[in-house]
């Protein structure tokens, strides 16, 4: 499973070039029946995943976000799937903010096996899987392990959503131990908490299953978790893409937290 590592990063940062250079030459923002907006970027990220990933995973199905309209009834009996978001964090894309990029997953069995996250600002890459540990990869340099951490006496680091804040989240986070909540967007706030930059993520505002495999993935293999605000474990590839609210939680965390 390692060997996929490589590969997929390379074309998840692929993809990360192809939407940079939409971004550097200016773009037209349309939206959806959903009223999210959808830019050449993500056609193009997309155009860049669908090409290579059936070049490297040719007998793989692909479900994502911008390839959603297969029915349940032909993907409920898949066992190993690839779920894919060209872009996520239009929205910070859109506001010309850094925290967008590129979501690539490997399912197994209705969970990821591994994922990789890429940032194409600035050029940076997470991925892992359970069992296989995490990484972070800066341009071209190494790649080098990271770890999710223990929170320390002083309190939690807490990460949340720039663009979907909701009552309840604050509620949550008010009834916790909380020093510092830092706000970021797209799947990058998974990746804060699997390299040890914050401890907890919780989120009860919708998401989609593209939106958060790859990130669970990365974080997993870091040693944190990811389940549901009841404790149950987080599935994919239901009837409904849309996902319930969860909690992503570094390696240890006081009680209470979930």
């Amino acid at each position: 499973m390692h060997e996929l590592f490589a590969p997929l990063r390379a074309l998840a940062r692929e993809a990360g070039n192809a939407i940079m250079e939409v971004r550097a030459r200016g773009f037209h923002v349309e939206y959806k029946a959903d009223n999210s907006p959808l830019t050449e970027a993500d056609k193009a990220s997309q155009a860049v995943l669908a090409a290579g990933l059936g070049r490297l995973l040719p007998d793989v199905p692909v479900l994502s976000e911008e390839g959603r309209d297969i029915p349940f009834a032909e993907r409920r009996n898949w066992t190993r799937f690839l779920l894919v978001d060209p872009l996520d964090g239009t929205k910070e894309f859109v506001k010309e903010l850094g925290e967008f990029c590129v979501c690539v997953a490997l399912m197994e069995q209705g969970f990821p096996a591994l994922g990789v996250v890429h940032a194409p600002v600035p050029d940076r890459s997470w991925f892992g899987g359970p069992g296989l540990g995490a990484f972070r990869q800066d341009g071209g340099d190494p790649a080098r392990p990271v770890s999710a951490r223990e929170p320390g006496p002083d309190g939690l680091v807490a990460v949340a959503s720039r663009s979907h804040n909701t009552p309840e989240l604050d509620g949550y986070l008010a009834a916790l131990p909380v020093r510092e909540r830092v706000n970021s967007g797209s799947a990058i706030k998974f990746c804060l908490v699997a390299e040890g930059a914050a401890d907890i993520y919780a989120r009860f505002g919708p998401t989609m299953e593209w939106d958060t495999a790859a990130g669970q993935a990365v974080v997993e293999g870091a040693g944190g978790s990811m389940s549901l605000h009841d404790g149950r474990r987080f599935f994919y590839n239901k009837e409904s893409l849309l996902n319930p609210g969860f909690v992503v939680l570094g390696r240890r965390t006081p009680h209470g937290s979930r």
